[in-house]
């Protein structure tokens, strides 16, 4: 199931994940990491873990859960507390390389057994960027990582203060500069590589929606299916950037009949241009998103 808009929710605020639960994002991201203080970490996971069990049914709008570091002392009993309330996933930050990411499936596993869960039912997002070592270990995901990761993104903020940089972005354009933009590409290379979601960064300035509409569109141009927001208003924004529109629809499937009514055929010409393979992928992809967000939507 793709998903395009998943909004973080502080894990220690129970009034905010209640009334997260009408805002329109397909997934949120309780939070025990950077939303929560360090003494209140066990109030967190109690709190997430109340949620996650009072919300069984996930079919409109699925619960993940970030966790702590997986190199902190906090992300273990993070997992053993929230693994209780069967997460539709956990999403890791500050991850070094693939190893990482394997290391904390095998955890999965072995909370799964315990909790009676079906093994490998729960997923991970990654945050592949955050730290300065991170940058340099996007080939170990191609030698092999978990089928249980079906999603990556990066990170800008925490990836410039690993880098000792005062911001991130080019004082003039406003465009992020070249170690950011680095990281994006490497991200989205390797998540499309392995073949998982590539998802967008988040976009701080929440209450600037037309700059957010103007950067998920930019990001699903570049590629990417979806972004991670921080405030409530952020998710509709989100769902309409990468829900495919009539239009786009009806060309994808333009392209689809005429491949299918020319079998064998590498390449045909619509429109005065001439499509090959890439287009047939590209327009089958389109189609089977556009049949999922409806799917979705008939649920609710």
């Amino acid at each position: 199931m793709i998903i395009r808009s998943w909004l973080f929710v502080p894990g220690d605020s129970e009034r905010k994940m209640q009334k997260a639960r009408d805002n329109e994002a397909d997934a949120l991201i309780l939070d025990l990491e950077d939303a929560v203080s360090d003494d209140r970490q066990e109030i967190a996971r109690e709190l997430v873990l109340d949620c996650l069990r009072e919300r069984a049914d996930r079919s409109r709008q699925q619960l993940w859960v970030r966790v702590n570091p997986l190199d902190s002392p906090m992300a273990l009993p993070d997992l053993a507390a929230v693994m209780q309330g069967a997460p539709d996933g956990i999403v890791l930050p500050k991850v070094y390389s693939a190893h990482d990411v394997n290391v904390c499936a095998n955890y999965l596993s072995a909370l799964e057994a315990r909790e009676g869960l079906e093994q490998g039912s729960t997923r991970i997002l990654v945050v592949a960027t955050e730290t300065a070592a991170s940058l340099l270990g996007f080939h170990t995901y191609l030698d092999g990582v978990t089928e249980r990761m079906t999603a990556m993104t990066w990170g800008a903020e925490d990836l410039s203060a690993a880098l000792g940089a005062s911001d991130n972005r080019h004082p003039a354009s406003g465009a992020y500069d070249d170690p950011y933009l680095m990281a994006k590409s490497f991200c989205l290379a390797a998540a499309r590589a392995v073949d998982v979601q590539p998802v967008g960064v988040v976009y701080v300035s929440y209450r600037d929606l037309d700059g957010l509409a103007r950067e998920c569109l930019h990001d699903r141009r570049a590629g990417f299916v979806g972004k991670i927001a921080i405030h409530p208003a952020q998710s509709r924004v989100i769902n309409d950037a990468f829900t495919p529109g009539e239009d786009e629809i009806a060309h994808a499937r333009r392209v689809v009949e005429l491949f299918e009514a020319n079998p064998g055929v590498g390449t045909v010409g619509l429109d005065g241009r001439m499509l090959d393979m890439p287009h047939l992928k590209q327009a089958r992809t389109l189609l089977e998103l556009a049949g999922q967000i409806r799917a979705r939507e008939a649920a609710l």
